[in-house]
């Protein structure tokens, strides 16, 4: 197999893109940052991720999803208490939306409209935080790298938490406005108000800590 001959790419991330493949025959592009769905492989050419989750990466992914549901139904429960019979309601509208906002993620996910995910291994934290590992040659250019080496773990949870806020906004309000009766007119919306609050918390949580969980 013939292969375009260039220098090695600097930095943890950069990688050569591939251009042209005819047969055996196989021309690389310059250094730089790799393709959404790739990463660099050992000899700095981007390759597609085409691995399945671990164990650990569902782990992760099933202690994300949870977040949400477990936060819903505590402040559900906390703005409800014993004044409302209209909780149960709630809770299951909750479990709903969480549920329906990771079955749509899978499914748009690559490969789009089936119930699994391809992914890239994660070797080390620093593949979380690409940003971070730049290199600058000169020590005045930074050659930006930075992409998803741990591909699709880190956006896919952003993905899914904007689905989670897109249904509970569709969803919730007229719940409760239907059975809510029992709660006065500004605590009836409370669990909605506190789930605007903590998803923006959780965002950040998984854009700042996600490698460290």
């Amino acid at each position: 197999m013939a292969v375009d001959i260039q220098p090695a790419c600097l930095g943890l991330y950069c990688g050569k893109t591939l251009l042209f493949k005819n047969g055996s025959t196989e021309i690389y592009g310059e250094c730089g940052v790799c393709p959404r769905g790739q990463r660099t492989n050992a000899q700095k050419y981007c390759q597609p991720c085409t691995e399945s989750p671990e164990l650990y990466d569902w782990l992760y992914l099933g202690f994300m999803a949870m977040l949400p549901l477990v936060l819903h139904w505590f402040f559900i429960e906390w703005y409800s208490g014993k004044k409302s019979s209209s909780a149960v309601f709630q809770h299951i509208t909750a479990l709903f939306e969480c549920t329906m906002a990771a079955i749509i993620t899978l499914l748009v996910s690559d490969p789009v409209g089936v119930l699994y995910i391809h992914s890239c291994r994660v070797l080390m934290l620093s593949d979380w935080y690409t940003m971070l590992y730049n290199p600058s040659p000169d020590y005045v250019t930074t050659v930006h790298c930075t992409h998803e080496a741990v591909y699709p773990l880190y956006t896919i949870v952003f993905i899914y938490y904007a689905f989670c806020l897109v249904l509970m906004m569709l969803l919730r309000p007229l719940l409760v406005k239907k059975i809510a009766c029992g709660l006065g007119k500004s605590d009836r919306f409370k669990s909605i108000y506190a789930a605007l609050y903590f998803f923006p918390i959780l965002t950040v949580l998984q854009a700042v800590g996600g490698g460290l969980l």
